[in-house]
């Protein structure tokens, strides 16, 4: 297969690395983890150092912000990350992995499944989410001593522990069969641990009918089992006589998604939209708990339905008899999984030797030439996943048939797409080497809070693709597994992380207008005229309209509002040694600044709502401010001067 050539950004162009602090901390942690590979031996499995991928350092650097939001140290960052990496990447060292690691080395191959937790994992933290994924191999099978109860000894390749689990007696007859034995790899969720009491033993995992047996068709016993069992009926062989006669049926379909379907009676469903070797489509649908299946597939991947439940689809059309699949009480679920093929990914020099990085400097000593080449999976439609790319992927990179990908930019434009039916916002992000429309796709509604130009984000999960008109698409759909959108701009740990940002002057704004700024400056005047009580939308933050019949009609949702709340909308000057600057805010932010609340201030007699403002003179914030376009109502307020700067979040100074 042809090898894409990545394009990067000119050296010229790409001075991300040492003009913002955030990226710049990215990079130190990513040299550290890799020093720290080269260091320990085992760290690699005996190969080269694992390179940390840049946007799973991103990630976890926003998760430990959002978990200590009121600031974070190098020391707390640094800590996360080496935990968190070292979880992800032990492999067993001991004698016993020999004894039970599966012949298949096809597990390389395939994509771990996002919620998936390791043995060493549960026994460290004493504690198993029902929502976790367990991915194992079956070492042995035994009965409980004086028992009729029969055991699983599991482990799995990143652990060095086992684990017993209590086998749901719904899979009994797998063990007579010899399908649930030594080698056997299963997927597993809805556990519960049955932590260790005083005298009593290890932890085990009790029963769990969420159970799926992985099949590999290059071994003969699964494709005798797939072959006898799952090749003679199909979709379209499915009678509703018969079913109501006791026949059962042993499907086999390719997962095309996995969809949330809109709840039916307060119960959560999801649907997986399966496509058998005639091209026929049937859903399988899960209820309730049973939604926790849907972590153990993967796009791509073969589900074997052993007995599965034959329904009706509830579309309200009943004349339609459209059919579904369910879960039943006697269904098994076998599963061939997507095995991803990889591709050959070039890089040029700049790529890995972009300015102010320590990182690229680190890898060029340690590796070389090395690092000049990557492998990259090949998802089930032929497209490059870059989810586990080592380095920052910039707007010039973007190409056809691009997964998972992640971009750090500013939002330069948002507009909701009106004639789709689904909710679709068209969003403009821009980095120092271009910018891209990325289209948002939500489950229902938006879903990012008040996320506004000016703003910095972190996006990953994008999508590319070629439109009919040959142009490049770039879509970010929120249903799907591993997709985030980060309003960097707006973590409350920002303004106290300093090792997260560079403090600027206002007199600097005006220079570097696209990105976020960390200034300290106190309050040289708020008019009275320039603050506005405004009924705002609860889900975007943005200001309603009231119509004549008493509604709310919010623009920027295109919707008409249930959830609304009171909040400030003001301009506001700030200065600080170097400059004099008009800025505006509003909801939450506003608050902050005013240090009295919309109700509060609504409350106070005009004179001494002026008299208040007064007394905020000289008062000294921290701040996070942005460039951006004014999008306030200005018949509301009444202003000739827009301000071109939004103060996102604030501050008080003690």
């Amino acid at each position: 297969m042809a090898s894409p050539f990545l394009s990067i950004a000119d050296s010229t162009t790409s001075t991300e690395g040492h003009g913002d602090a955030f990226l710049g901390f990215v990079e130190y942690a990513r040299s550290m983890i890799s020093s720290d590979a080269e260091e320990d031996p085992d760290a690699g499995g005996g190969g080269d150092p694992p390179i940390p991928p840049w946007s799973w350092v991103v990630s976890k650097i926003v998760k430990s912000c959002m978990a200590y939001s009121s600031g974070v140290t190098p020391a707390i960052l640094l800590s996360d990350l080496f935990q968190a990496w070292s979880e992800q990447h032990r492999y067993l060292a001991s004698k016993k992995r020999l004894g039970w690691k599966a012949p298949s080395q096809k597990r390389h191959r395939r994509t771990r499944l996002p919620r998936t937790v390791t043995i060493d994992s549960i026994y460290e933290k004493n504690f198993l989410s029902p929502s976790s994924v367990i991915e194992a191999v079956v070492i042995d099978a035994f009965l409980l001593p004086g028992t009729n109860i029969y055991l699983l000894s599991l482990g799995n390749p990143w652990s060095s522990c086992t684990i017993d689990l209590y086998l749901h007696r719904r899979y009994y007859d797998l063990l007579d069969f010899q399908i649930l034995k030594k080698g056997r790899e299963v997927y597993l969720t809805g556990c519960c641990l049955r932590t260790a009491m005083e005298g009593s033993g290890q932890p085990r995992l009790l029963p769990t009918e969420y159970l799926v047996v992985l099949l590999d068709e290059d071994q003969d016993e699964d494709a005798v089992l797939l072959g006898a069992q799952f090749c003679s009926d199909s979709f379209s062989s499915i009678s509703i006589d018969a079913v109501k006669n006791g026949v059962t049926y042993s499907l086999y379909a390719r997962i095309e998604s996995i969809e949330l379907l809109e709840a039916f009676r307060g119960v959560e469903r999801k649907a997986i939209i399966l496509v058998d070797s005639d091209g026929a489509k049937l859903k399988f649908v899960l209820w309730g708990e049973q939604i926790l299946l849907a972590n153990l597939f993967s796009l791509g991947s073969m589900l074997a339905l052993d007995r599965p439940f034959i329904a009706h689809v509830d579309n309200h059309n009943v004349s339609s008899q459209e059919l579904c699949l369910e879960f039943g009480s006697a269904t098994r679920i076998y599963m061939v999984p997507f095995t991803q093929q990889e591709e050959e990914v070039l890089l040029s020099s700049t790529q890995t030797r972009s300015p102010g990085s320590r990182f690229s400097n680190t890898l060029d000593q340690s590796q070389g030439l090395k690092i000049s080449q990557i492998m990259l999976p090949l998802d089930s439609q032929g497209s490059v996943d870059f989810k586990n790319y080592p380095f920052q992927l910039h707007v010039a990179d973007l190409r056809n048939k691009m997964t998972g990908v992640s971009l750090y930019g500013v939002v330069t434009n948002i507009d909701k797409e009106i004639n789709n039916s689904d909710t679709v916002y068209s969003v403009r992000i821009e980095d120092t080497t271009g910018a891209v429309v990325a289209k948002l796709h939500f489950v229902r509604y938006w879903s990012l809070q008040r996320l506004g130009t000016g703003h910095s984000v972190f996006i990953s999960g994008l999508t590319c693709s070629m439109t009919t008109g040959k142009l490049l698409e770039v879509s970010w759909f929120e249903k799907e597994a591993g997709t985030c959108l980060i309003n960097l701009s707006c973590l409350p740990a920002l303004l106290n992380s300093s090792c997260l940002h560079n403090l600027s002057h206002l007199s600097d704004i005006s220079k570097l207008m696209k990105k976020t700024h960390i200034c300290r400056v106190f309050v040289v005047s708020i008019e009275h005229h320039d603050v506005c009580l405004v009924k705002s939308h609860v889900i975007c933050g943005r200001p309603v309209k009231e119509r004549s019949d008493g509604s709310f009609h919010c623009s920027f949702c295109n919707s008409n509002c249930d959830e609304v709340l009171d909040s400030f909308q003001l301009k506001v000057t700030l200065a600080d040694e170097s400059n004099q600057m008009f800025a505006w805010c509003t909801g939450q932010t506003a608050t902050e600044l005013l240090q009295i609340t919309p109700d509060e201030f609504l409350h106070l007699p005009v004179v001494e709502q002026a008299m208040y403002l007064c007394t905020l003179r000289t008062e000294r914030f921290i701040v996070a401010i942005v460039n951006c376009k004014r999008s306030i109502n200005r018949s509301s307020m009444n202003l000739e001067d827009d301000p071109v700067v939004e103060v996102v979040r604030a501050q008080k100074c003690e």
